[in-house]
Order: structure tokens, then C-alpha cells, then sequence
């Protein structure tokens, strides 16, 4: 059974309760598998014999091949932060651990949309990810990464020549992991080259499947974890699907522990900041696990080792370094072009207004500047849809993640209006940075109509008490054009000068059959065509008018007319209106 720590309470974090934890946790390892004093399972420690469930990949057993992983467990505090707290506040252990770099967060959230679309399913959830990728890499040693998503030096795991991890021999002529004796595991999500070469994804469009690319590689790992038709939300499934990332329940229990941690409430922090672990399988807890070659570059401008084009897959996460960085002193380097930006400026974006269904005219457009006013390039920029509308951009969704240009201009995608009408925000951000963002106002207007005509030229009569044969039947056009969904009034009106409603003659009915002179929440079809309901008449005889009104100011007046059948004289000729008939006189 894995040890579950999110569900210790807040404030539960005496020291009963820890070891109670961590005795869950070594308790609930297979036999066989060595652990130190703090639960965590030992250098060189076997695959527990329940992981029979993990694949096959790489031939070892797992998409790791089984090397080392970051063995550091959620600490006891609940993450959810304190309500009071603010910027400059002291942060607590658990509001630290809690905090995930915005572009590897962003990377993740992506990964899930992007599976609840292709495979609905699976339920992944991106908190899997977010629990593999602090398992595997520190969340990116922290969210060293650029505005595309890729680390700034390769994260590569020890070389697996089977001393002390498993036996894989090079697969990929050192593409990915600049080693052609042996294949390493690589990047974020720590793939093996063979994995990635079948289950390598372009998370951020760019067109490569990079396994140094936090986007590439959360979507590959969400993909891989989704084989076979799993279903995530039974936790069977899920199980197997971790261990198949690293064939150990020791493993399984670390990244479940974080699962339901993450789970509990997770907080954005600017990239570069995120807490780094300290402790790994591989038994040197000197370092923080995974780590760049001897050889990375250390500089922002540094690329990892280009993949060759097309490789997919994912290797198995975990492994530690040949030559790790000590995690609380990074290498020096330049800042970023994130960390230059010192606010967002409006991009000559014109006014948001657009009618229900369609799409706004203008779009979004912010700039990047530093302080003294000059742009940034390659920084992402977030676009947020904020308030009660079911307003998106185009593509459905309400967010969007894009980079500057080398004007330093980020421009969202095109708007597209709901059905709901008023008033919403489109917000910016600088994705990494806590910097104030902008704020757009979006409207959207109704659905409007400038012409009403009447369909049929039939007269519309009725005797007292009794129903009219035909209904009445309308088409709202504007500028020309079919005028769909738009919302209209029909009011039996007192006269031509007064609107206000008439109180005797035809009427419709309502659900009940009660009498209703008045009807709202009428809307036209696509095609602009209104057919009211049936009209009935009281006792009341005379012409009667029908007015319909319609968003946008299109007005029709229809005539309506009730009187008595019509009768015939003793000689057959109907007695003129108003005419007696003769009376009969007798003959002499």
C-alpha cells in the first residue's frame, strides 16, 4: 500500500506523526528492497517484485532503466498557503515546496489539456506530471529554463554501463545524450534515447520533439503514461503506469506522496526559484539528483545537444548524475531574457467589442520592455480570459501562452464571443515573473436585427372565443442578411400610439393554459425565421394590434381581427352590417 502524506492534517507535523510516515512508507516497500533510516530505498537497491506491471522499455524493465531519482518526501504541512499572506511574507517549508516554476507548471497544464483532448480516457491529471517531474529533475533544477521551455544545460542521468544501475548500451549514437558507449537518461522528464526515439512529442509547436524541452518532454511523459488504454482514475491503472516510468514501488510511493501533495494546492514561482531536493536513490546525498554533463555550457544562451529530428518517446525518469550541480549554488550565469523584463506595455491593441457568436476585430498585443524602456525578446507572455463570459480564444480555450518576438511583441489569438452578453477581462503576464500584468476590457454586445417582415400576406381573423387559424410567422434581417438568434418581444398592444399591453382580446397562453398577452425569451433560428406560438380570442370583438420588437431596434405591427361568422337572410343574401332584417308581412 503507498504511503499517502497529503493527508496529514496541517500542523500534524510532530515527530510521532513523521515517523509514522515514514514507517508507512518503508513498510509498505516489497521485501527486498533496502532502505535507509529515512524510509528511502538505498544505492544500488533492487526493483521491488510487485513491479512486475512496469514495461518493457529500453529492455531493463522500465523507460528509466531503474537509475537513481530524487527520494526527498512532501513535507508534512499541508501546501495550501496561509490567507494572509503576501509578498515579502516568510515562506514556509510547505508553501516552498508547494511552489512550481511557472514555465514548467505552464508545460504541464499543457500536457493535460492537450491528453483530455486526444485521449479523454486516460484523466490524466497534470499533478502526475508535476509529482514525476520533481521526482526526476527537481522540476528542471528548479525551472532553469528559457521562454521556449528548454533547460538552459542538459539534465542527464549517470551513464548506465550496469555498475550500479542497469546495462544499456548506446542507442542513439550519443544524439540525445552526447554518449555514444552508453545511453543516459535525458532532460526534464529523464528519458532514455530508445523511449524517446517511439514516444517523443512537440509539446510547444516549434516542430522538434526535444527531450531537453519541458513541453516536449511533459507531453511525451503524459502520453507514455497513458499507453495501453489506461484510466488514470482508477488507481490500479494509475499504479502501473508509474511503474512502468521506474519499475520500483519504492519509486511508486515517492511520486504518489507528491501526487497527492501537489493535489492539495500548488502555487506558480518565477522559473529559476523552485526549491531543489537534496537526496537521491543513488545514495550520494550530496547532491540534488540529476544534473548537466561535465561538458554543458552554463550560460542562458547554452542549447543542449540538438536531438535528431523525429525522435520520440520517453525514457525512464530518475536518474542521477555522473557529475550533478550542488543544488544551492547553481552555476553563475546571465540573467535570462525573463528576468530583464521590467513591465508589460500596451501594443497598440484597439477597442474589444464584438456581437454574441462572432469575432473580435482586434486582438490583444503586449511588449516586453526592460526598465529603461528597450524590448525583450523570446519571453512568454500568458493570456488569461477573466470574468463571467463564455468568451475564448480561438481554439476553445481561455488561456494562452506565447512568445515575443524580436520586437518584443507577444499577440494573443483571436477572440471569439459567446453567447453571453457583457462586459469581461482579457489579462497579461509575464510567465516567470511576479510582475504586474495588463488588463484589457472586452465587451460583448447582443445580437441585433434592423428589419422584421411578416412571412405570408394571409389575414389573420378569429371569431369571439375562439382560435386563429394561422400563425403568426416572421423573418428578422440586418444590414441584409439573415439575422440568427437574436432576442425579440411580442406584445398585444393597446393601439398604434400606445404599447402599452392590452388587457381584452387575443392572447396566447402560457405552459399552464393561463392567459399571457406578453412573450419574452423569444430568439430567432440560424436563419433568422420566428414563428410565434398559437393565438386565441376572448368575447371581445374588433381589430386588435401585435407588436414584436427585437434587439437592435427592428419593430413589426401585425393586424389581428375578431368578429362574429358571418350570417345569411332568409333569401340567402347576407343582411348588410348594421341592417335589420325585413320583418315578414302578411298578404291581403
Amino acid at each position: 500500500m503507498a504511503a499517502h502524506f497529503g493527508r496529514l492534517r496541517k500542523g500534524a507535523a510532530s515527530t510521532a506523526v513523521a515517523a509514522a510516515a515514514v514507517a508507512a512508507l518503508s513498510a509498505s516497500q516489497a521485501p527486498g528492497v533496502a532502505t535507509d533510516s529515512l524510509g528511502r530505498q538505498a544505492s544500488g537497491a533492487q526493483p521491488s517484485a510487485d513491479a512486475s506491471a512496469g514495461g518493457q522499455d529500453g529492455g531493463n524493465g522500465a523507460a528509466t532503466g531503474n537509475s537513481p531519482y530524487y527520494t526527498d518526501l512532501p513535507p508534512l504541512k499541508s501546501p495550501n498557503p496561509s490567507p494572509s499572506s503576501t509578498i515579502g511574507t516568510p515562506v514556509s517549508v510547505g508553501e516552498a515546496e508547494a511552489g512550481i516554476p511557472a514555465t514548467v507548471l505552464d508545460a504541464y497544464k499543457r500536457a493535460e489539456t492537450s491528453l483530455r483532448a486526444s485521449k479523454p480516457g486516460c484523466n490524466l491529471p497534470w499533478q502526475l506530471l508535476a509529482a514525476i517531474g520533481k521526482v526526476e529533475s527537481g522540476q528542471a533544477r528548479g525551472g532553469r529554463v528559457d521562454a521556449n521551455g528548454t533547460t538552459y544545460s542538459p539534465i542527464l542521468g549517470p551513464k548506465l554501463d550496469g555498475n550500479g544501475f542497469a546495462l544499456i548500451g548506446d542507442t542513439d549514437n550519443g544524439a540525445y545524450d552526447g554518449d555514444s558507449a552508453y545511453d543516459r537518461a535525458v532532460g526534464p522528464m529523464q528519458f532514455i534515447p530508445s523511449t524517446w526515439e517511439w514516444a517523443g512529442r512537440d509539446g510547444n509547436g516549434d516542430g522538434k520533439k526535444d527531450p531537453n524541452n519541458v513541453y516536449d518532454a511533459a507531453l511525451a511523459a503524459g502520453h507514455y503514461l497513458c499507453r495501453a488504454g489506461r484510466d488514470l482514475s482508477v488507481q490500479a491503472q494509475m499504479n502501473a503506469a508509474i511503474l512502468s516510468y521506474n519499475n520500483s514501488t519504492a519509486y511508486l510511493n515517492t511520486v504518489l506522496s507528491w501526487l497527492e501533495y501537489y493535489r492539495k494546492g500548488t502555487h506558480e514561482v518565477p522559473d529559476g526559484t523552485g526549491s531543489l531536493p537534496s537526496h537521491s536513490s543513488g545514495g550520494d546525498n550530496s547532491t540534488a539528483g540529476p544534473g548537466p554533463s561535465p561538458s554543458a555550457p552554463s550560460t542562458p544562451e547554452s542549447k543542449p545537444s540538438t536531438p535528431k529530428p523525429g525522435g520520440g518517446g520517453s525514457t525512464g525518469p530518475g536518474t542521477s548524475p555522473s557529475a550533478p550541480a550542488s543544488p544551492s549554488t547553481p552555476p553563475a550565469t546571465p540573467p535570462t531574457p525573463t528576468e530583464t523584463v521590467d513591465h508589460l506595455e500596451d501594443a497598440h491593441t484597439g477597442k474589444l467589442t464584438a456581437t454574441a457568436g462572432q469575432t473580435f476585430a482586434t486582438k490583444v498585443a503586449v511588449r516586453t520592455e526592460t526598465k529603461a524602456g528597450k524590448a525583450v525578446a523570446k519571453v512568454r507572455v500568458r493570456f488569461m480570459i477573466v470574468g463571467d463570459t463564455d468568451a475564448t480564444f480561438t481554439g476553445g480555450e481561455s488561456a494562452a501562452t506565447l512568445v515575443t518576438d524580436s520586437k518584443g511583441t507577444a499577440t494573443a489569438p483571436a477572440l471569439v464571443a459567446g453567447e453571453k452578453t457583457g462586459g469581461f477581462t482579457v489579462r497579461a503576464t509575464v510567465v516567470g515573473r511576479t510582475l504586474s500584468g495588463l488588463d484589457y476590457a472586452a465587451t460583448v454586445t447582443a445580437r441585433q436585427a434592423d428589419t422584421l417582415t411578416r412571412t405570408g400576406d394571409t389575414e389573420l381573423t378569429c371569431v369571439p372565443g375562439g382560435e386563429f387559424a394561422d400563425q403568426v410567422q416572421l423573418k428578422a434581417t440586418y444590414k441584409g442578411a439573415a439575422a440568427g438568434k437574436v432576442a425579440a418581444t411580442a406584445t398585444l398592444v393597446k393601439s398604434a400610439d400606445d404599447a402599452t399591453e392590452n388587457d381584452k382580446g387575443p392572447y396566447f397562453k402560457d405552459a399552464d393554459g393561463k392567459t399571457v398577452r406578453t412573450l419574452t425569451d423569444l430568439t430567432t433560428d440560424a436563419d433568422g425565421a420566428l414563428k410565434l406560438p398559437k393565438l386565441y380570442a376572448d368575447d371581445t370583438t374588433g381589430t386588435f394590434l401585435l407588436r414584436v420588437t427585437t434587439t437592435g431596434g427592428a419593430t413589426l405591427t401585425v393586424e389581428l381581427k375578431v368578429a362574429p361568422a358571418a350570417t345569411d337572410t332568409p333569401s340567402g343574401t347576407p343582411a348588410p352590417s348594421g341592417t335589420p332584417a325585413p320583418s315578414a308581412t302578411a298578404t291581403p
